[in-house]
């Protein structure tokens, strides 16, 4: 699909959803803010991971049942599945930190896994959080990826670990995974009801999803409002602690969390969150890359939270 095409698929949306994707509540649903998308911003950046702010954002609705904030009407799904399929890559090096950080989330819950054999990610990227479960000791370990860029970038003993292609439950067979790991990408998909339950079906007994997803009703959130860079044209949907819980009570789980989460990254990557205007913040954060203190790691509670389950031991 040529770009310009592609783009206008992304931009003409006419799918109205007719029940909430998380709880599948029918509504009514309150409108929280009209749609605000300029074609000119439509880069091959526009869906690609840990990019700069670009203040775009799909019509943005409320579901009073579960506090689910999601886009409505929406773009078709051959549309996105492309525009992810040709999206940039250029934060290899933030990923390599944010895989540190839900390595030790993990390692959180490890005492409570059937095991260290047989780990799922959705959504790897290039699949260095692939790299770092190896490196605790996980096996029998796989990761999905939709676009091209990342998977190429990955290095070449993790690159066969990657399924390049959109998440399909029907490859891989059921209840055999111990863990199943979904880092900032329920947001992305159209169905998040439908990856989760997926998932549970895919866990052995006692098995674990663990999904990091920004949290809407976080203090930077309600802070920038709708200039927060988590109102985005690649969001379907926000969670709140309480839409993240109902999404996987609703789908069978036990023993379900959601909470704050630390980030950790360079100071440079924080300073390509903040609401500074294009120009005068690429020179900014240009000149942050070539510091030292700018590539200092700092943690710090950007507005994420972490949303865990398990399958039933029986």
């Amino acid at each position: 699909m040529a770009n310009s095409d592609r783009d206008d698929a992304l931009t003409s949306v006419n799918i109205t959803r007719e029940a909430c994707p998380g709880c599948a509540g029918t509504g009514p649903f309150a409108l929280y803010a009209e749609a605000k998308i300029d074609p000119n911003r439509m880069t091959d950046l526009a869906f690609a991971s840990r990019k700069a702010p670009e203040n775009m954002h799909l019509r943005l609705v409320t579901c009073a049942s579960c506090d689910l904030l999601f886009a409505n009407p929406i773009p078709k799904q051959q549309a996105v599945e492309q525009a992810y399929l040709e999206a940039s890559f250029d934060s290899a090096e933030e990923a390599g930190h944010a895989s540190r950080t839900y390595g030790r989330l993990i390692d959180t819950i490890r005492k409570d896994l059937p095991g260290s054999d047989g780990v799922l990610d959705i959504g790897t990227g290039e699949g260095s959080f692939l790299e770092e479960l190896g490196s605790r000791g996980f096996t029998g370990l796989v990761g999905v990826e939709p676009s091209a860029a990342p998977v190429a970038a990955a290095k070449p003993q993790t690159r066969p670990l990657i399924r390049h292609e959109t998440f399909d439950p029907s490859v891989f067979t059921p209840s055999s995974f111990t863990l199943i790991t979904c880092f900032q990408t329920l947001e992305h998909v159209f169905e998040p009801g439908e990856l989760v339950r997926a998932a549970f079906a895919l866990l052995k007994p006692g098995g674990a999803f663990v999904a990091v997803c920004h949290d809407r009703r976080a203090l930077s959130a309600r802070i920038l409002g709708k200039k927060s860079p988590i109102f985005d044209i690649e969001h379907l949907q926000l969670f709140s602690p309480r839409s993240g819980q109902a999404l996987l009570t609703h789908a069978g789980y036990e023993r379900v969390k959601a909470k704050m989460i630390y980030n950790r990254y360079p100071v440079h990557y924080w300073s390509k969150l903040l609401p500074i205007p294009g120009g005068r913040k690429d020179a900014f954060v240009a000149r942050l890359r070539r510091s030292a203190a700018g590539r200092a790691a700092v943690s710090l509670p950007a507005g994420n939270q972490i949303i865990l389950g398990f399958k039933p031991s029986r």
